[in-house]
């Protein structure tokens, strides 16, 4: 009789409970990103040690194609860096989930660009692209908001 009792509360409390987050969860997915998102594909990474600009190799960024993309990566005063070690990654913030793919760098330019191909979006909506740099002046990230 008691596990009957239980079982009939945590019905009457979790249901609802659970009701409440998954519907605060599909009201965040349905928010358009902040009218001030910083969408500026240039940038001083969060440390300052490094400038990176990123730009897609396809016009338009299109969605469920596979794509690759360009990193140019100068120290903070402007010069190119080579050598450097750079993962790529992302996701989208409201849905809380990564890329479909494993984006990688695949070859050096020259200058300071890098190659990163692998590049998928699947859906529209506001993603991130994650940038991770090792170079010989340290380590550093930049995030770069895109909505598609």
């Amino acid at each position: 009789m008691e596990t009957s009792k239980s079982l009939k509360r945590a019905l009457w409390f979790g249901i609802p409970a659970g009701l409440l987050v998954a519907g605060a969860c599909t009201a965040m997915m349905m928010m358009s990103p902040s009218k001030d998102l910083d969408l500026a594909l240039s940038k001083l990474s969060a440390g300052g040690i490094y400038r990176a600009a990123i730009h897609a190799n396809i016009e338009p960024v299109t969605v469920g194609r596979m794509h690759s993309w360009t990193v140019s990566l100068n120290t903070a005063t402007g010069a190119p860096v080579e050598g450097a070690s750079i993962t790529v990654d992302g996701g989208m913030p409201q849905h809380g989930h990564g890329l479909p793919t494993v984006p990688k760098v695949t070859k050096y330019l020259g200058d300071g660009r890098y190659l990163v191909e692998g590049m998928k979006f699947n859906m529209p909506g506001w993603w991130t692209i994650k940038v991770e740099v090792d170079g010989v002046a340290g380590h550093d990230e930049f995030v770069f908001n895109l909505v598609l």
